[in-house]
């Protein structure tokens, strides 16, 4: 019944089915890597977000390289803020509206310095591509905690003067006339003393973790569903060819059968004819 599956084009439908399969499960795999992503970020920031927030001194090492796991951890910083070396981060959208970042060096009491991203401002209106004011920091000694972020990758275009196209420590460095820390910078979450008016704080990140579950589970099962698909066709077609065998069985013992043709009778005459023939001949 399935001596079809072997024919050239059976053959060429399976090599599909198989094709196919394999792409749901590298998709399927693909999404479970986006989840597996999705679900450490959300233990980093379930772990570090709210934490109690660690000195500098046992910071240190993050600021010159992050370790991933580290991220969002608060860390306490002492010293000023150096408005001179204050920048505006360009295309920072939040909660899908445009609008800008703001950023400035932090020279702690021990020394070093490191950046500090004060929050998020939106588009002016009185001069286009800047916006209409940026609050100043606090003046003199101040006491920050900020959240550790990674330094970004250079996107390879420039900015105007005072405007930064990425958080990229280490170009943002070479405008600074000191060295900074550039390996992670830090994400304003306190200041004290606090002034009136200030950017706008970063939400808290979210800690859902999608679709990509349900995602990676459909595409697994289309690739399933394929081969299900496959197997049901081939069943068709052995049944219509069952059926199609029995209509012509059928057929064939329908038609009328034929009788065997009766003996023909001799043209010669028997014996008895014969004698017969010769007492009629002599009128007896």
């Amino acid at each position: 019944m399935y001596r079809f599956l072997f024919s050239s084009k059976w053959l060429g439908y399976f090599v599909l089915a198989v094709i196919f399969a394999a792409g749901c499960v590298f998709l399927g795999r693909w999404q479970m890597d986006r989840r597996a992503e999705t679900l450490a970020e959300i233990n980093r920031v379930v772990t570090n977000y709210s934490a109690t927030p660690i000195p500098f001194s046992a910071a240190k090492a993050e600021f010159q390289s992050l370790n991933p796991e580290r991220e969002w951890t608060q860390v306490e910083l002492h010293g000023r803020y150096d408005t001179s070396g204050q920048r505006v981060v360009r295309n920072r959208p939040l909660n899908g509206q445009p609008g800008y970042e703001v950023v400035v060096p932090f020279r702690l009491s021990s020394g070093e310095a490191v950046v500090v991203d004060r929050g998020w401002l939106p588009i002016g209106n009185n001069t286009p591509g800047h916006p209409d004011s940026i609050p100043a920091p606090p003046a003199g000694e101040v006491t920050v905690v900020a959240r550790l972020k990674a330094s970004e990758p250079d996107l390879g275009r420039g900015a105007v003067d005072g405007q930064l196209a990425s958080i990229d420590l280490p170009s943002f460095a070479t405008e600074l006339g000191y060295p900074i820390l550039t390996g992670a910078y830090g994400q304003l979450a306190t200041e004290s003393p606090a002034v009136q008016s200030m950017p706008a704080p970063f939400p808290k990140p979210a800690t859902d973790e999608g679709t990509h579950l349900s995602y990676s589970l459909q595409w697994f099962a289309f690739g399933v569903l394929m081969f299900v698909g496959f197997a049901y066709a081939a069943r068709q077609q052995a049944r219509n060819a069952q059926i199609d065998a029995e209509d012509e069985d059928e057929e064939i013992s329908a038609l009328p059968r034929r009788t065997a043709p009766a003996p023909r009778k001799s043209k010669r005459p028997t014996a008895e004819e014969e004698e017969d023939a010769i007492l009629d001949a002599q009128g007896y």
